[in-house]
């Protein structure tokens, strides 16, 4: 019909579906290895400790190979940088499965094998979360990032809950399972098509600073859908650099409201980091199963999904540093009743409640931060707070692990919701131009948008 303009992905449906399948894919087999080896582990060995080395472990190569896999991801053609760091991922996850039908007495090779699956994580998941933005023009981005989002979730949500049943029929089959998903989300990616002006191999300028506002917040939805329940994998920018990475330093060490903004999501999370210990809490606080586990973690990816569903239709636009401190105070809140209860009803809507409330910090935060920088420096910006995110999520998992070892598995969640609780408050004091903070910046009120 002459009034009506074409779909903005027409012609182009088979490679949408391809990254579709290949997100779900991958998010449904990263975050089930981490529910069943955490489950596996603590099994085992009975240490929160053990939980916490291994959120350690999977962040030590994203850590040390940031430089070379940004290099890599900007340097080559990222369907076959995300698909060889997925298969390398599935090659780790079968000797696992191989490992742990052996009928181990030690956790010491499970550690080597997860660190092995965090080098192929430090390449995939950047890789695949910089996808969308060369299959799709600019403006087409939101459209496709929005429905990205939504295969992601979903496999935040299913992944934990199918391994937790295979699990209980044999400890092997769901690590089969998962280097499956991993060998099918390469699969998939493979012959997706590539915008005409995108080459194999090619150095490419960060399109951070071509995206509008609408374009920013669309990610910020992506983000905060994929944060809370999958691990924070950091995005690599490109030109990066220890120069690069000092300048991106400067600027948020300067600028108050950025800084605020980042260093209050990295201890919120750092303390308040209680999903490592979910396989503690079920065993020893919930007296529940491995199957009620997988409910447990897919309960996170639920909080997490639904609110990102509200925000794509009602996104926070007022009073922005309030409503920030705001959530995150209520995170502390909920991460103390998960603390506290021995009720699995109540255990699973508090971290449905608290995943919301993170949902909604992320999406503030990844809609600030690069609002609030200039295009020249966002990238480097990014880059700073991205090593701050794996940060937050990686190593709040290891202090929930240690002080799970010295207090206890209820003593260290309730006192990383409380220190959490302070965090918000003391940021309140500290940084005032975030607290009096009303709308994002360089966005003009409703009357004139």
């Amino acid at each position: 019909m002459a009034g009506r303009s074409p779909s903005p992905m027409r012609g182009r449906g088979r490679t949408v579906g391809a990254l579709l399948l290949s997100s779900f894919s991958s998010s449904a087999g990263t975050v089930a290895l981490t529910t069943i080896v955490g489950k596996f582990v603590y099994d085992l060995s009975g240490s929160e400790l053990d939980l916490g080395l291994l959120g350690l472990a999977q962040f030590l190569p994203a850590a040390l190979l940031v430089l070379v896999a940004g290099t890599v991801i900007d340097g080559a053609d990222r369907r076959r940088v995300m698909a060889a760091g997925a298969l390398a991922q599935a090659v780790v996850v079968a000797v696992l499965a191989w490992y742990v039908g052996t009928k181990p007495t030690s956790v010491t090779p499970i550690f080597g094998l997860v660190l092995l699956f965090g080098v192929g994580q430090a390449f995939s998941a950047p890789a695949m979360r910089l996808l969308p933005a060369d299959i799709v023009s600019a403006a087409d981005l939101p459209w496709l990032i929005a429905r990205n989002s939504v295969a992601g979730e979903a496999g935040l949500i299913a992944g934990p809950i199918i391994t937790a049943f295979l699990y209980a029929a044999d400890v092997r089959l769901p690590f089969l399972l998962i280097a499956a998903l991993l060998v099918a989300s390469a699969i998939a990616i493979t012959p997706a098509q590539l915008r005409p002006d995108v080459g194999d191999h090619r150095l490419r300028q960060d399109p951070a600073p071509l995206l509008d506002r609408r374009e920013v917040a669309a990610e910020a939805a992506q983000e905060a859908a994929m944060e809370p329940a999958s691990g924070r994998s950091a995005v690599i920018s490109p030109g990066g650099g220890m120069r690069d990475a000092l300048e991106g330093l400067r600027f948020v060490g300067r600028d108050p409201i950025v800084l605020g903004a980042i260093s209050l999501d990295l201890f919120a999370v750092l303390f308040g980091g209680a999903v490592a210990l979910l396989p503690a809490i079920a065993k020893n606080r919930l007296d529940v199963g491995v199957v009620d586990l997988g409910w447990l973690r897919a309960a996170t990816g639920i909080g997490a999904g639904a609110m990102t569903l509200v925000l794509t239709t009602k996104p926070v636009g007022r009073r922005i540093g309030r409503t920030l401190l705001l959530v995150v105070a209520l995170f502390g809140v909920f991460t103390i009743v998960l603390g506290l209860t021995r009720s699995f009803a109540v255990a699973f809507l508090a971290l449905v409640v608290l995943s919301a409330a993170d949902a909604i910090s992320v999406f503030i935060r990844a809609t600030l931060v690069p609002l609030a920088t200039p295009d020249a420096m966002r990238g480097r910006v990014l880059a700073v707070e991205n090593v701050f995110i794996g940060a937050s999520n990686e190593l709040g998992g290891f202090e929930s692990g240690l002080t799970g070892q010295l207090i206890g598995t209820s003593g260290s969640v309730v006192l990383g919701g409380v220190a959490t609780l302070i965090v918000a408050g003391s940021w309140s004091v500290l940084f005032p131009a975030l607290r009096r903070l009303d709308r994002f910046p360089g966005v003009p009120p409703p009357e004139h948008v």
